[in-house]
């Protein structure tokens, strides 16, 4: 047990990180190893590897993960500013980066090998884009004389401009939902906010118009009839077969001829092989995190802290809604993970560095260490 008298780095993290949030992620991260292990063999011995190649490799994955989940934890709101910048830059680098040499899988460029490693920048570069996004618009609220707000929707619209020319039209529509709700917390008025929305959908309509991959997925939602449905169908078959208790551990049919289950689709494996009381238990620790996290972010008086927990957790919250909406067929199907459940190494990585920058900023600190309040003699409160 930890001693509050103590005042070591380590004891002064523990005792003010939200435990809370910390364990309902390690649950998550539990949850994807138990997971991984059910989804992937059949994966690896269809394609010629060893039955246990992604499962291992999903587990070697978390202790870099975890190393830097808690890593990030440690750092202030000032040293998640700095490094931010420092990540985005860099992502923004790799993705073009990839746009040039990257090889070209399914007329998409979205990974780049650096030394043996397969790296998909635009994962990194989401968290860093919202804390940034969040730096500026806080500052734009403090000194309305600032073009903040300007500079961060020329950060979109960059990043934005790199996702479509990879093109990845699933990441482009996460990005877009996060700054707009960002932009709507800063306290912008509400014709921006329809005049954004609507620029996205003209956007959407734009690419349903120009872009035959776009187009072929959305006719293919609406009318499946007009294409090949096997993934979604077979997911759908796996939530029937699975029932409320599931078959039971290693009993799936859906991942023998899922391509994607260990991916995309590892959540209709877990409805089979574990049942729905699983998946609700899933989505109750994803709302978890996504509703613990906006209620400290707003328990702060640091409009950077408020912003960039509140945009984080909003970006962790909607990358799963996408996943488990695809995997149920409400959506049309996107290239999107389930946050620490489905197998990816940059996601995995990038999803630690974004929940350990959420942490870090929902930590109580005593307002001396905040930035914006002089008062050297209050009480501690969050940020």
């Amino acid at each position: 047990m930890i001693s509050r008298e103590q005042r070591t780095p380590f004891s002064e993290w523990w005792w003010t990180v939200d435990r809370l949030l910390l364990a309902a992620i390690v649950a998550l991260m539990l949850g994807g190893v138990i997971l991984s292990l059910a989804a992937s063999p059949p994966v690896a011995t269809r394609i010629g590897l060893d039955p246990f190649h992604f499962f291992n490799r999903h587990v070697l994955l978390l202790l870099p993960s975890i190393v830097v989940l808690i890593g990030v934890s440690f750092l202030s709101p000032r040293q998640i500013r700095r490094a931010a910048l420092i990540v985005f830059a860099l992502s923004v680098v790799l993705i073009v980066a990839t746009l040039l040499v990257g090889p070209e899988v399914k007329g998409s460029r979205r990974w780049i090998t650096l030394i043996g490693i397969n790296i998909q920048a635009s994962e990194s570069a989401k968290p860093a884009f919202v804390v940034l996004a969040a730096w500026l618009f806080a500052e734009s609220a403090r000194k309305p004389d600032m073009p903040a707000t300007s500079f961060a929707l020329g950060l979109l619209l960059t990043l934005v401009a790199l996702l479509v020319l990879q093109p990845d039209f699933g990441q482009t529509m996460l990005v877009l939902m996060v700054w707009g709700a960002l932009f709507f917390i800063a306290g912008m008025r509400m014709i921006w906010v329809a005049g954004l929305a609507a620029a996205a959908g003209a956007g959407l309509f734009g690419a349903y118009l120009l872009v035959p991959h776009v187009a072929f997925r959305i006719k293919r939602f609406m009318n499946p009839g007009t294409g090949d449905t096997f993934q979604v169908d077979t997911a759908m078959e796996a939530f029937s077969n699975g029932g409320w208790f599931g078959l039971g551990p290693g009993e799936g049919i859906a991942k023998r001829s899922l391509p994607d289950s260990h991916t995309d689709f590892v959540f209709a494996v877990a409805a089979e092989e574990f049942g729905i009381i699983l998946c609700l238990a899933l989505l109750a620790l994803f709302a978890f995190v996504v509703i613990r996290a906006l209620l400290r972010a707003y328990a702060t008086e640091d409009l950077f802290s408020r912003f960039a927990a509140s945009g984080l957790a909003i970006l962790f919250g909607v990358q799963a809604a996408i996943n488990m909406s695809v995997n149920l067929q409400l959506i049309p199907a996107k290239g999107m993970t389930l946050p620490f459940i489905s197998y990816g190494g940059s996601s995995i990585i990038s999803l630690a560095y974004s929940v350990g920058m959420l942490l870090a900023l929902t930590r109580l600190r005593p307002r001396t260490e905040m930035e914006s309040i002089g008062d050297a003699n209050a009480a501690p409160t969050y940020a």
